[in-house]
């Protein structure tokens, strides 16, 4: 790279996942000029997943990623806000001033949606951040009555650590199952037993008509006591600030972002969970909110920011980014992974009973496995991320035979 390269500052805006491993493989990459990270929040970058359970359960007060800044040359700035993009004059806006960049990363990521109404009511909480956690561990060792408003991935999770601090549960979902949208109703529908084993009491298929103090009041008239509620309705992406910007934003408020994380803007980079991107793999767009995309997607942005720095002003070969989606969730003593994007035209082949302990869900397009659901089931997951990957055309019988390898359900 030239001298003037070597001067070129990335600013990364987010300190989570996405935005500290861009700066860990923009170094590895060999990128020589300066990497500034700015994270709104006062506490050292740290990992979300242990939030819901080690973190949140008082096993571990912390879960700071092990990252040297100082050895690595990444000027971290914690505790200051970003409010708005200035891309033609490649300034960020920030509540100390503004920002200059020559290549900007976005890795804000995700905010929880609130409950319309539970705002400044007192005992609401959401679960996203560190501060979020220690709010909630005394509510935890308090023992109390909660009320969890939703029974999604966040929801469920929660659920089980109040049960295992010895709360009393209730967890309220308006749609008429867990998990609505995410997965099929002979999937879900099973998962009702969960919480019953566990001791938490689902309520499904009515909604909360209010939220105040000490009590939740369903739609359709029941009053549950609650010392404490905790909201996991779902995230949108952290975004808003972008206003006026001129940035491409999809309807949902997700940076439309291209196969190389580049975004309508130059020099404009965005990646996890605040970011959309095409996938020639599943022939649309996807936003996906899960870890594995926050620690995969920077692995791209950094290597094609260091291909367009190339000194002789030439482009490297373009680092696409189509990643197979996977994340897994521990909820009532259940390992559970998801690998893959289904569709709704896709092909459901279950794989053993899912009202049983372990089991597995596959989908097909066209024969070739597109998504599997594991629960309990390790080698159907390690066997269908690489089937997925390969593309290959599955016999379905053999598929649903969950005594045959899915290796050898191969055509």
């Amino acid at each position: 790279m030239s001298e003037s390269q070597e001067r070129q500052r990335v600013v990364i805006v987010g300190a989570g996942m996405a935005g500290v491993q861009t700066a860990v493989h923009l170094r590895e990459e060999g990128w020589p000029g300066a990497v500034r990270i700015i994270g709104a929040e006062p506490h050292q970058p740290y990992d979300r997943p242990p939030l819901s359970k080690a973190v949140l359960l008082g096993k571990a007060e912390g879960s700071a990623f092990d990252v040297d800044f100082e050895a690595l040359g990444v000027d971290l700035e914690l505790g200051r806000t970003v409010t708005g993009l200035r891309p033609h004059e490649r300034l960020l806006d920030t509540e100390a001033g503004p920002v200059a960049y020559d290549r900007l990363v976005i890795a804000t990521g995700a905010e929880p949606v609130a409950l319309p109404g539970s705002e400044g009511v007192p005992g609401v909480h959401l679960l996203r951040t560190l501060d979020d956690a220690a709010r909630l561990r005394p509510v935890l060792a308090a023992k109390g009555d909660i009320v969890v408003v939703g029974a999604g991935w966040i929801g469920a999770e929660f659920a089980t650590a109040a049960r295992e601090a010895g709360c009393a549960v209730t967890v309220v979902e308006a749609a008429p199952r867990p998990l609505p949208g995410a997965l099929p109703a002979e999937l879900t529908e099973p998962m009702r037993a969960w919480y019953e084993a566990a001791g938490a009491a689902l309520r499904t298929g009515v909604a909360v008509a209010s939220v105040e103090r000490g009590a939740v009041v369903l739609a359709d008239g029941t009053r549950l006591r609650a010392d404490a509620v905790v909201v996991g309705i779902g995230a949108r992406p952290a975004t808003g600030w972008l206003a006026g910007s001129g940035l491409a934003l999809d309807e949902d408020g997700a940076i439309r972002a291209d196969e190389r994380l580049r975004t309508s803007a130059e020099g404009v980079y965005a990646v996890g969970d605040c970011a959309s991107f095409p996938s020639a793999r599943y022939g649309e767009r996807l936003l996906v909110h899960h870890w594995d995309n926050a620690l995969q997607g920077p692995m791209a942005v950094a290597a094609n920011i260091v291909a367009e720095g190339l000194a002789d002003g030439g482009e490297a070969e373009a680092a696409v980014y189509d990643p197979v989606p996977y994340f897994w969730s521990e909820q009532f003593g259940r390992f559970v992974q998801y690998v893959g994007h289904h569709a709704s035209g896709d092909l459901l082949v279950p794989r053993g009973d899912p009202t049983g302990v372990s089991w597995s869900a596959c989908w097909l397009r066209d024969g070739a496995l597109t998504a599997l659901l594991a629960v309990g089931r390790p080698r159907d997951m390690a066997q269908g991320r690489k089937l997925i990957q390969q593309g290959v055309p599955l016999d379905p019988e053999r598929v649903a035979d969950a005594s045959v390898a899915l290796k050898q359900a191969v055509r």
